[in-house]
């Protein structure tokens, strides 16, 4: 029979954190999932905006409604608001007991400030002994024992304890914010599991550098939840849900939700990121550094020098008919008829739309392609594609030149918005070639070569994958070096 989970908290519109995290923690862990509503919140990543709690009479009427109809194997609480909503519960817990319960203790805002009252508080304390177990974070579990939040995982340890020993619950340390470093040197986000009887089970995992935390501390509440019934104890539940929650922080980032601190991705399991989706979260550094950079940014307000923009067009022009052989040896490689006429068309278009374009920049300012060296940084560039291209697999070739189309449209894109709101009067300099980029047809191709890159990364064999992933990622880099180039201006050595 399916576990059936309960979760009483509040709401997340923006679906990160609350009861709309917790469903969806829920049904990655394969159980029913019910939310019974104590307070609505107005927010999103980028904060709490408003609250409104309904009736405590309401709480217990929508309680009430669950119990009287459906068993209830576990449930989680979460944010409840208010001594009134608090003393509903407890007294729901006296009649109806899951046999488990978690409870977060949600009292303490990531940024320190206090979410309930002192009643509240009280009240909230009064309810600890009723929870098989709980999940407050560092600052919550230092107002739980009356002193300052630790700086470290064993003084955490040791106020763990402390809140055992007082409720008879278990308490789940949580070293997130405690940073460690392991036997290897890498930094680990170690919790730990304290009993009422002082016993300590360490639970290791490593840290997730992201800022996708959002609903991070209800979603692991939920996943211990739901997977109590389904474990034969609190430790083993703590070590799945933590490997699910390192999981569901390191997909956050693909999912582009929000502004501020984004949601963890609470199905990564069920559907695990693409290719596309896994590897542009990964090159999110060096998109940053090809944004910012000072050839990009003096190219987008169109003050970049035209010694700097010729040099770049030359060697953009001795790469474009080396890409185009490596896109048709693409389309010799490729598995279908729809990846081959793709390839291929894209091949053409290499030396007939773009490079039409650059011989008509340069006949422009009474100068040609002629006689032009090519450097040291397109050089090696080409090299890695012609390897990927000509020894390499149909899906490590695909994802080699896929960088070329995808970071020239996101940069295109980028700078096409910044050419939209100039004046008319205003001309750029170098607007055909923004608006070349920036073009929709551009940005269909793309999603064209995107599309044929995951689908090679889905087909291929494990080997194939880590080739694409490597390949994708040098291309990657390379694509930075070659527009950094445009304010280096490197030459061979003489």
């Amino acid at each position: 029979m399916t576990v059936r989970v309960l979760s009483i908290a509040g709401s997340d519109p923006s679906g990160g954190a609350g009861i709309q995290a917790d469903l969806k923690t829920f049904a990655a862990q394969g159980t029913y999932g019910m939310a019974v509503i104590a307070s609505l919140t107005a927010q999103n990543t980028a904060g709490v905006r408003g609250v409104f709690s309904p009736p405590a009479s309401f709480l217990a009427q929508q309680l009430d409604a669950i119990s009287d109809d459906i068993a209830v194997d576990a449930v989680k609480i979460g944010m409840l608001g208010s001594a009134e909503n608090i003393a509903v519960v407890d007294t729901w817990l006296a009649t109806h007991r899951p046999p488990f319960v978690v409870l977060d203790p949600v009292m303490v805002a990531t940024s320190g400030d206090r979410l309930l009252d002192e009643n509240a508080e009280s009240a909230l304390r009064a309810l600890l002994p009723r929870a098989d177990l709980l999940t407050p974070n560092v600052a919550e579990l230092a107002v739980l024992v009356g002193d300052e939040p630790a700086r470290d995982l064993d003084g955490a340890i040791a106020q763990g304890k402390a809140l055992a020993s007082s409720t008879g619950a278990q308490v789940l340390v949580k070293g997130g914010h405690l940073g460690s470093a392991g036997a290897d040197g890498d930094q680990l986000a170690t919790d730990a599991l304290v009993g009422p009887d002082g016993s300590v089970t360490l639970v290791p995992g490593p840290w997730v550098s992201t800022t996708n935390t959002h609903g991070t501390g209800c979603s692991l509440s939920s996943a211990l939840a739901a997977l109590r019934p389904q474990r034969e104890s609190w430790a083993a539940a703590a070590v799945d849900a933590k490997a699910w929650l390192t999981g569901a922080l390191a997909g956050g980032a693909a999912l582009g939700v929000g502004q501020g601190r984004g949601p963890v991705d609470h199905l990564h399991a069920l559907f695990p990121a693409t290719f596309s989706t896994q590897e542009w979260s990964r090159i999110a550094p060096i998109r940053a550094a090809i944004e910012t950079m000072p050839f990009i940014v003096a190219l987008a307000d169109g003050s970049l020098p035209w010694v700097n923009f010729r040099f770049y067009l030359a060697q953009d022009a001795q790469y474009l008919r080396e890409y185009a052989r490596c896109l048709a040896r693409v389309a010799a490689l490729a598995p279908d008829q729809d990846a081959q006429e793709f390839f291929a068309h894209s091949s053409a278009a290499a030396l007939e739309a773009e490079m039409g374009l650059h011989r008509t920049l340069l006949t422009a300012h009474g100068e040609s392609l002629s006689g032009i060296e090519t450097s040291p940084v397109t050089t090696a560039y080409l090299d890695h594609l012609h390897r990927c291209c000509a020894t390499g697999s149909y899906a490590e070739a695909a994802a080699a030149v896929l960088p070329c189309f995808w970071l020239y449209q996101h940069i295109g894109e980028r700078l096409g918005v910044l050419q939209a709101q100039r004046s008319s009067a205003d001309a750029h300099p170098y607007a055909a070639w923004i608006e070349t980029y920036a073009d929709p047809a551009f940005a269909a191709a793309t999603t064209s070569a995107i599309g044929f890159a995951d689908r090679a990364f889905q087909a291929g064999s494990p080997a194939e994958r880590d080739a694409m992933i490597a390949a994708f990622e040098r291309s990657s880099r390379y694509e930075w070096m070659f527009f950094a180039q445009g304010t280096d201006l490197p030459a061979w050595p003489v």
